[in-house]
């Protein structure tokens, strides 16, 4: 892998490869309509004799970013928890789970199917890779403090990543922080409680930066703490990576329960921005209804997506349609307003700004209007010189971190609860979110140079923002044959993807040395 590059071979091998796939989807050419697409019936299976191909042939370029930026070595020097090596060392184990998920496991079990997989073994350059019950011991060799620092190896790799990307992407980091629920089904598994809605299981803290959707800190407890619990420690860890890493500014979010308003002023003067939901409250409701008239002005969202063709006719809601139908009571928005005041905090000396969003809505009943009604927002915030409306925008931008905790859940698989006890669950939760870490960190890496600067940015962007699952069928479930020579493990990719040339412009990248 390391001999590949972005030659005039491999482009023009790539661009045949794209008219090919060209001529087969062309819609003019309307040959063999006449029977359904689907014709193989005469279907035979063999065993291969010489050709070794893997399904993940993606899984190399995933490996690379982690070897050349000092990973691997980072946890075997930092992370003594076996006594003896044999065979597997601490980065074996980590890895070995992280890239279970990324190429397509779900569970501790599935590492059974690649550990018998031989052409996996030669991909990965391994006689062989812990079974299940070995990776579940891992886990439970993990105490707090180890898991600590394995989080602090795993930023301390984010920061040379980190220098990758323009400078203008340091302009500010924003940090949010949200608490979700891991329910699991097993009895015995200490440390697991009840939480507010029934839930059985746990109840992880997760700190991440939304400018690359990475998760900085992961934070396991029993499924009855509240979300906010240990939220200013991390926020204050996560605060001082981001100084080192160059971000010039640091703002927190969060919503309602993570005001935390005993940190605001010691954030203030570390001259942190942070704009948090406030619960609202009877006296904030007070406020707001005594503010003059002219100091509200209407909010206006901007759309969400940029339109570039004509205006088409809008869509039936068939949401509404049916609780019109069944007259069940419907909430509507009307319009919104927006206004700020100052307040301070019970547990602050200072006074800050509080920004109010005002939702008129009207409660209909089938088609009969009921009443009309309001809802109010309120934000917190130490910045004085953005515009309230740019405030809210700010604030309700943190929904994707919502995002983020679905991914991992659901795409990546890493938010689970596979062994036994509190501690070993956050070991594994951690090791488990390197997995969205290395595509993000394979993202961050592409290049954005030459005439193709625009275009490159938007792939770049793109991959960024991907969800697991199409990442994994874009970047990682490519065939590719195995070959063994000359003391260099070759990559023979067998199909092919729009995405390849992206594929090949990071491998390019990653034979430059690391900016320093």
């Amino acid at each position: 892998m390391e001999g590949f590059r972005v030659n005039t071979r491999i482009q023009k091998q790539l661009l045949r490869r794209k008219r090919r796939i060209e001529r087969r989807l062309d819609k003019t050419d309307n040959r063999g309509c006449e029977k359904p697409m689907f014709t193989a019936s005469n279907i035979h299976y063999e065993i291969a004799e010489r050709t070794r191909a893997v399904g993940a042939g993606g899984i190399g370029a995933i490996h690379l970013p982690a070897r050349k930026i000092g990973l691997i070595d980072a946890i075997d020097r930092r992370l003594p928890l076996l006594k003896t090596h044999l065979p597997y060392h601490e980065s074996d184990h980590v890895l070995n789970m992280a890239y279970n998920l990324v190429c397509g496991g779900n569970c501790l079990e599935h590492l059974e199917l690649l550990r018998n997989d031989e052409v996996y073994l030669d991909a990965r350059g391994a006689r062989r890779i812990p079974d299940p019950t070995t990776a579940g011991d891992f886990c439970r060799r993990f105490s707090n403090h180890a898991i600590e620092t394995l989080q602090e190896v795993f930023n301390e790799t984010r920061l040379q990543v980190w220098q990758r990307p323009p400078s203008k992407c340091f302009a500010e980091a924003v940090l949010d922080a949200d608490g979700t629920l891991v329910e699991t089904t097993g009895e015995c598994k200490q440390g697991m409680d009840i939480a507010y809605d029934g839930t059985w299981g746990y109840h992880p803290l997760i700190v991440s930066l939304a400018n690359t959707g990475e998760p900085l800190y992961v934070v396991n407890r029993g499924g009855n703490r509240p979300s906010e619990e240990g939220a200013s420690v991390y926020f204050d860890r996560a605060v001082a990576l981001c100084r080192r890493a160059g971000f010039k500014k640091v703002t927190l979010r969060g919503d309602t329960a993570f005001t935390q308003t005993e940190h605001l002023d010691r954030w203030n003067d570390d001259g942190v921005r942070f704009v948090f939901g406030v619960d609202a409250r009877a006296n904030l409701y007070e406020k707001a209804e005594n503010l003059p008239p002219n100091a509200w002005r209407r909010l206006v969202r901007r759309p969400k997506h940029e339109r570039k063709t004509e205006a088409r006719r809008r869509r039936t809601n068939v949401k509404n349609r049916l609780v019109a139908r069944r007259e069940f009571k419907n909430l509507r928005l009307v319009k919104e307003h927006v206004a700020e005041f100052e307040y301070s905090p019970t547990k602050c000396t200072k006074t800050y700004r509080v920004v109010v969003a005002w939702k008129d809505l009207e409660v209909t009943e089938g088609q009969r209007k009921l009443f009309d009604d309001s809802k109010c927002f309120f934000y917190i915030t130490n910045d004085g010189d953005t515009p309230a409306e740019e405030i809210v925008f700010l604030a309700n931008g943190r929904c994707n971190q919502e995002n983020l905790i679905g991914q991992l859940k659901s795409g990546v698989r890493s938010l689970s609860a596979p062994v036994d006890n509190l501690t070993s669950h956050w070991a594994y939760l951690v090791m488990a979110s390197l997995a969205w870490s290395l595509k993000a960190w394979a993202a961050l890496s592409l290049p954005e140079r030459g005439r193709g600067k625009e275009k490159h940015a938007n792939e770049k962007r793109t991959l960024l923002r991907m969800d697991f699952a199409t990442f994994r069928r874009a970047m990682i479930h490519v065939p590719a044959r195995i070959v063994r020579s000359g003391g260099r493990i070759v990559y023979r990719l067998l199909a092919w993807n729009p995405w390849q040339p992206v594929f090949f412009r990071l491998l390019d990248q990653l034979r430059l040395p690391l900016r320093g």
